[in-house]
C-alpha cells in the first residue's frame, strides 16, 4: 500500500467549523487531527490519555491549573493525562495539529454541548 501525503493547507481548508476536529492519519493507536481553534474552549482533562497540540498557523495559549503556556506556529506542547487544560485562539484563528490516542473524546470525561463522539476522516468527501 502507497500512504497518502497530506497537504495540510489542501486540509485545514476543509474545515468549516472551529473546535471541529478532523481525522488525517491514524499510527500505532493514535490519530491526527487538525482542527481550527478559535476563541476559548472548555475547561477539561483527559485521565487516560496524553495530548500533543503542534500549532501550524497562529498563536495557542494553553490555560492549565498551573499557570499557562503560549505556543506558536511551529512549535508544540504536550499536556500529561489528568491535567485539566483550557485551549484558546484569542488572536485570530490557530490551525491545530493533535497527536493522541484514537479513544480521546475532545471535552475527556466532561460532556457538554462541545463533546463530539464521530469525526470526519480526511479521507472521507467533503460535508
Amino acid at each position: 500500500m502507497i500512504p497518502p501525503v497530506v497537504n495540510l493547507e489542501a486540509a485545514f481548508a476543509r474545515i468549516t467549523q472551529p473546535w471541529t476536529p478532523v481525522i488525517a492519519g491514524e499510527l500505532n493507536g493514535q490519530h491526527v487531527k487538525l482542527a481550527v481553534f478559535r476563541g476559548a474552549f472548555v475547561w477539561h482533562a483527559h485521565a487516560e490519555e496524553d495530548e500533543l497540540f503542534l500549532v501550524v498557523r497562529g498563536m495557542l495559549r494553553l490555560r492549565l491549573e498551573e499557570g499557562e503556556r503560549v505556543v506558536r506556529a511551529g512549535e508544540f506542547v504536550v499536556v500529561p493525562r489528568g491535567v485539566r487544560h483550557c485551549p484558546v485562539a484569542e488572536d485570530g484563528d490557530a490551525w491545530v495539529m493533535l497527536f493522541e490516542p484514537a479513544s480521546t473524546v475532545n471535552t475527556g470525561a466532561d460532556v457538554n454541548e462541545r463533546t463530539l463522539t464521530q469525526l470526519e476522516r480526511l479521507d472521507s468527501p467533503p460535508t
